[in-house]
């Protein structure tokens, strides 16, 4: 095993437990990655498909505003400067504000109106209808728009956050994991390893010990053949029980 595939570590009990801690958290966290990634490409796939819709219906839609603006220009002549340079202030606004999607802050733009509108009585003298029309044409475009930009900004937004999610979660898989794994098994292997020495250690102990009390016996049987005992000398020695070199005071008794 090179030292590229596991983690430098000491073999320890304590390193055991600590590495399956890691290895649990890693494999907690590449589970809720995944759940993450899946559910920032459900609703990746879900804008592409209103992006697609969108700007499909956005060439009617602005198909449909131009030929009322060339209508309303044939029956009321050309009012574009007039209306443009008398516009101080905009009516139509935008809102922004963030949609969270599996911890994620998407941006959101909507549209919303303010006061008036200060044209309203234009086009009485003559061509009303096509006034109006025009109006709704162009609002319908402007909203249309701003949802276009509002999916536009979240698809790229998403298409940054699942990108970067995809790569944690394969780091996680293919490196984090392994990497853990065989660092367990090169702990337990060598904690296996210490054990069979220790007990091979202790089973040469006993046999030692075993060797030392036959060794022991032998030389203690080969002293008692070497230096047999002597029952005549214990007889002239002992008299009625009674050892009678102990009541010997001869000084010049040699021992």
């Amino acid at each position: 095993m090179s030292g590229k595939d596991k983690i430098n570590i000491f073999p320890s009990r304590g390193a055991q437990a600590q590495m399956k801690a890691r290895l649990a958290g890693a494999q907690k966290g590449h589970s809720l990655l995944k759940k993450k990634a899946e559910a920032l490409q459900m609703r990746f796939r879900q804008i592409l498909g209103k992006i697609v819709d969108t700007k499909t219906l956005m060439g009617d839609v602005m198909k449909d505003a131009a030929f009322s603006l060339a209508e309303a220009k044939f029956a009321s002549g050309d009012f574009n400067q007039n209306v443009i340079q008398n516009v101080t202030k905009a009516r139509i606004k935008i809102r922004s504000r963030m949609e969270n999607v599996a911890g994620t802050n998407l941006p959101t733009f909507e549209t919303i109106e303010e006061g008036v509108d200060n044209y309203e009585l234009t086009g009485l003298s003559r061509g009303g209808q096509q006034m109006t029309k025009l109006k709704a044409n162009y609002k319908a475009a402007i909203k249309l728009l701003v949802d276009l930009a509002s999916l536009q900004a979240s698809f790229v937004t998403l298409d940054n956050v699942v990108k970067i999610t995809n790569r944690r979660v394969n780091a996680i898989e293919h490196v984090i994991i392994p990497r853990y794994e065989a660092t367990l098994a090169y702990i337990i292997s060598e904690l296996d390893e210490l054990e069979r020495e220790e007990f091979y250690r202790l089973k040469k102990v006993q046999e030692k010990k075993k060797e030392a009390k036959i060794r022991d016996a032998a030389m203690l049987k080969k002293m008692l053949e070497l230096n047999p005992r002597r029952d005549d000398d214990d007889d002239d020695d002992y008299i009625g029980g009674k050892n009678m070199l102990d009541d010997a005071h001869d000084e010049d008794l040699l021992f």
